[in-house]
């Protein structure tokens, strides 16, 4: 990564060691900071954020998406991100900062903004922690968290209130574990990652053998491994493997109610949308993007750079690397929107060949009885 200009450093520490919810900061000084420029007052002042449609004096919005740009000319927020490219058609009574992705711009101060609140540290007297474990430098276990036998903390990791961390496990840097979270035992989780609410890292995966009229367990006894840099939505689950290791690599993002089956190898960058399920062994390849409640069926591979859009589902055949697919089972994104035309009125299609097959037999008795 290059080195940042110095006058972006010191806006950097700034906006590190100030809290915005209480500064104000001029449009000159924030377009400093995301090395943009400014269009209309650089003095004018924000100390907090709002939504463009819902924009107020002394806020910050940002317009990414054109189809909320009507909104840039009514809204009384005092700043607006915009990116390079865009030349209103009306006039603006707010102030632009221009960048080259304003939605990147938004998340670089609202990231500034987490750092700044302030971060707890120490170790909570109710707190349950092995005497065998090793807890780095500046973390923080909360209220009642539970830290087994030879589990490894990395530094400035948090635990919070109710977390269970089992033993055996290990956790990286700067971590962030959020109350009633479940780490079963030999799990591993890198650093950087954030475990949100009720996630459940490591459970048994669904194995079970068939015999006469009932199921005999299979035992679980691999683990799951997230890499650095990955964040599991609430109450998302992870099952660990029959043998070996369930894989989340690096930059993974998982929404909420999101379910990764046994044994299942998730590839770099990839981010699943709500409610999404991955059936055992699958594998899903590097920054493929998944909408809410897409099902992969087991032990097929997914490509590189595959979309699947909301609800898709598929058994692996013919998904090529780089392609969107839509519907399930699910095909291209170019024959789904042409098929969709189509299926409203496959009704009425049905009403009409039937139609046309009856006419048909009775053309044929006709030029018979002739």
């Amino acid at each position: 990564m290059s080195a940042l200009p110095l006058e972006t450093e010191v806006n950097l520490q700034r906006f590190k060691i100030a809290n915005i919810y209480k500064m104000e900061f001029t449009a000159q000084q924030i377009a400093s900071f995301l090395n943009g420029t400014v269009s209309g007052d650089p003095e004018v002042k924000v100390n907090n954020f709002s939504k463009i449609e819902a924009g107020k004096p002394g806020t910050l919005t940002f317009l990414a998406n054109p189809k909320y740009e009507h909104h840039i000319y009514s809204t009384e927020a005092s700043i607006v991100l915009v990116n390079n490219d865009f030349t209103p058609s009306e006039p603006v009574r707010a102030t632009l900062i221009k960048v080259s992705n304003a939605y990147a711009a938004l998340a670089m101060l609202l990231n500034m903004v987490e750092q700044a609140k302030p971060k707890k540290i120490g170790v909570d007297s109710s707190a349950c922690i092995s005497a065998t474990a090793t807890v780095g430098s500046d973390c923080y276990i909360g209220n009642f968290a539970y830290v087994g036998e030879n589990v490894v903390i990395g530094n400035n990791s948090k635990i919070y209130p109710y977390a269970y961390v089992g033993d055996g496990v290990k956790i990286g840097d700067n971590t962030i574990v959020y109350p009633h979270v479940t780490i079963y035992e030999g799990c591993i989780v890198g650093s950087r990652c954030i475990l949100h609410a009720g996630s459940v890292i490591g459970a048994d995966g669904f194995g079970f053998a068939p015999e006469g009229e009932k199921y005999n367990k299979i035992p679980q006894l691999g683990n799951v491994i997230l890499e650095d840099d990955v964040e599991i939505g609430a109450n998302t689950t992870i099952d660990r493997a029959v043998m070996d290791s369930t894989i989340i690599r690096r930059g993974v993002k998982l929404d909420n109610l999101v379910q990764i089956a046994h044994n299942v190898e998730i590839g770099e960058n990839t981010v699943m949308a709500a409610q999404v399920g991955i059936a055992g062994s699958a594998k899903v390849g590097k920054h493929c993007m998944f909408g809410g409640q897409v099902g992969i069926a087991g032990h097929i591979s997914i490509p590189d750079k595959v979309n699947f859009g909301a609800q898709a589902g598929t058994l692996g055949t013919g998904i090529k690397e780089g392609e969107t697919y839509l519907g399930s089972p699910a095909f291209p994104v170019k024959d789904f929107m042409r098929s969709s035309v189509i299926f409203p009125k496959l009704p009425e299609l049905y009403r009409t060949i039937g139609q046309m097959q009856r006419e048909i037999e009775q053309l044929k008795k006709d030029i018979t009885n002739k």
